[in-house]
């Protein structure tokens, strides 16, 4: 996921404001996904990546993606609930965007010298940051690849092929039925 805005936002704001900012931020979605079965690896910048594991035979793919699309609703309401408020400091208005989908991914410690950090890596990982981005020029809040919405199919509306920077072919992408797309917004 990632927060709209955020340069303008930062660029507004003191440092020790903006990070009382992105908690709060965060604290919408942490407790949604760990509630459903998710985990957070990281946060980056105004980003933060998760993972909802599957097992090694698939079987329990839908039911995941059920809690991963629930995790999503979850964010959005707490999101569009957030309203931060120190001193003469007011933004009651948050946007972010998120996209889904089902892949395989590598764990490991990735890095060098004497840093490493835990991550996941793989074609699976570099989509979904691409539908991310994508969910911002489209004006959604919550995207899913065809791979994800074949296993919860309930509740999308097809919003096109797109092609995706590095990979060789389009990507169907869907986006929530019930989400008015705000206006599309520049990167």
């Amino acid at each position: 996921s990632d927060l709209r805005g955020f340069s303008a936002l930062s660029d507004g704001l003191p440092p020790e404001i903006m990070v009382k900012v992105l908690n709060a931020y965060f604290d919408c979605q942490v407790a949604a996904i760990a509630g459903h079965g998710g985990e957070v690896l990281k946060f980056m910048g105004d980003g933060l990546l998760a993972v909802f594991p599957i097992a090694d035979d698939g079987s329990d793919a839908a039911e995941v993606c059920g809690r991963m699309l629930a995790a999503a609703n979850e964010c959005r309401a707490s999101i569009a609930d957030l309203n931060f408020v120190e001193g003469a400091h007011v933004i009651e208005s948050f946007r972010f965007g998120v996209a889904l989908h089902v892949g395989q991914v590598l764990y490991g410690n990735i890095g060098g010298g004497n840093r490493l950090d835990f991550t996941c890596i793989g074609p699976a990982v570099n989509l979904a940051a691409r539908l991310e981005r994508l969910a911002a020029r489209l004006g959604r809040t919550v995207v899913a690849s065809s791979d994800f919405v074949g296993l919860c199919s309930e509740g999308w509306s097809d919003l096109g092929e797109f092609p995706m920077a590095g990979f060789s072919h389009a990507e169907r992408v869907h986006g929530l039925t019930d989400e008015t797309p705000l206006a599309a917004e520049g990167l």
